[in-house]
């Protein structure tokens, strides 16, 4: 049975933070509220907490994870950012987008897509998922927690419970429904920013 716990959106308690980040570190998945939906994350270097996350979502070694990352110096140590992705992606974080990009030798190789060997990397704008960065010490390993055969990902902490609580080891409340659209997808890999899903975050930028 995951464990519920009541996070403070605004005051995030360090008590509780630190009960999260515990957690992660011993390899447990949590689902937790950003600034477009909830997600489902786990330790960077955990392979269980990877694939119990493909295993919630139904998902095939394909999938793009994220690393959810602290701030732009950390999300520069995980991917490579050119020249001209540089200011663009600057200027859009922190924020509800997720660029796909080349992975540095920092990001472990199953965390790679098999071919293209890039990775989504986001900052979040979001008081308790900051918090738990900045106590974990690493970007967090993440997917966005859309169900099988769902469009949308999850809004409110106690649906998140009832749906997932025999698969998760924590679920995170913060006393706010959070938007219900994923990020906004841009895959730069390729050295030009392509726009793969329209999310919460303004494409035109990026067009």
């Amino acid at each position: 049975m995951a464990r519920y716990v009541d996070i403070h959106p605004d005051n995030p308690q360090p008590r509780l933070i630190a009960q999260v980040v515990e957690a992660l570190r011993n390899d447990e998945v949590i689902a937790y509220p950003t600034d477009s939906g909830y997600a489902l994350g786990a330790r960077i270097g955990s392979k269980d907490g990877r694939d119990r996350i493909l295993s919630i979502r139904d998902l095939d070694d394909k999938h793009h994870f994220t690393l959810v990352c602290r701030d732009f110096s950390q999300l520069g140590q995980m991917v490579h950012v050119d020249n001209s992705a540089f200011r663009a992606i600057k200027s859009a974080t922190p924020g509800p987008y997720t660029f796909i990009l080349p992975g540095t030798p920092e990001v472990p190789r199953r965390l790679l897509h098999p071919k293209k060997k890039t990775v989504g990397v986001r900052i979040p704008d979001h008081v308790v998922v900051q918090a738990i960065l900045e106590e974990l010490g690493e970007p967090l390993l993440s997917s966005t927690l859309i169900m099988p055969g769902e469009t949308e990902p999850r809004t409110s902490g106690w649906d998140v419970k009832e749906t997932l609580d025999h698969v998760v080891d924590i679920v995170i409340e913060t006393g706010e429904d959070t938007p219900a659209e994923p990020t906004t997808v841009v895959d730069w890999s390729d050295g030009t920013p392509e726009v793969v899903r329209v999310g919460a975050g303004d494409p035109d930028r990026f067009a």
